[in-house]
């Protein structure tokens, strides 16, 4: 779980771009200008802030020159601008990343896991009765080591990574086998069914008709 804090002039993206990230299990604050962001990151640190552009007052650019000088924090530019010049600006200040309006949520999930896998080292995962031990690639469960091969291994930690998203079979094999993979989709099921065994998470990997699958833990 990271720390995220979004400022977003919008109210109605604001609490959306909210609601999902605390959905895959993220702790969001929520503020509407560059002066409650200053004001808010002096009270805590955050592992990311995503930043929008066009905010009232002062833009934000210039709120991001003035954060970093508060404290250096991973941010990801949230705009309507999609010109070169503009996202050229945003890289060349330091931003982790830069993503243009309208956006899939999807996507920017995916680009908030990038930044989070970069910048903040996690060494484990526990939920339950089971744990993950990232560096180590083990799996334990009631603290008793799971045996997993590698790629029961891969599909694991792409749900972990992806928990309360519903991914689809392509996509699974896609993150766990590689976009070169050419195999049959039914590797994926047999490999759920492996894993929902071995860690007792039938009720937890479900199953999502006609698409794929979604770690649900409730986080």
């Amino acid at each position: 779980m990271a720390a995220i804090l979004i400022v977003e002039d919008e109210a109605s993206i604001n609490e959306l771009v909210k609601r999902n990230l605390q959905l895959v299990g993220h702790a969001c604050i929520s503020v509407f200008d560059g002066d409650a962001a200053l004001a808010e990151i002096r009270t805590r640190p955050y592992d990311l802030i995503l930043l929008d552009i066009m905010l009232p007052g002062e833009d934000g650019f210039e709120v991001f020159r003035a954060l970093q000088a508060v404290r250096e924090t991973p941010v990801i530019f949230l705009t309507a601008r999609s010109g070169l010049p503009d996202r050229i600006k945003g890289f060349s200040m330091g931003a982790d990343d830069y993503l243009t309006k309208p956006f899939e949520m999807l996507e920017l999930l995916a680009r908030v896991e990038a930044v989070l896998r970069r910048t903040i080292k996690k060494s484990s995962f526990a939920v339950g009765d089971v744990r993950i031990d990232f560096d180590s690639r083990q799996v334990f469960c009631h603290e008793q080591p799971i045996e997993c091969t590698p790629k029961e291994y891969e599909l694991l930690e792409v749900l972990v990574k992806n928990r309360n998203i519903a991914l689809s079979r392509e996509r699974l094999l896609e993150l766990a086998w590689g976009y070169d993979y050419e195999g049959d989709t039914r590797t994926i099921d047999v490999h759920i069914q492996k894993l929902r065994r071995k860690l007792g998470w039938e009720d937890a990997i479900k199953t999502v008709y006609k698409l794929g699958y979604r770690l649900e833990l409730g986080l």
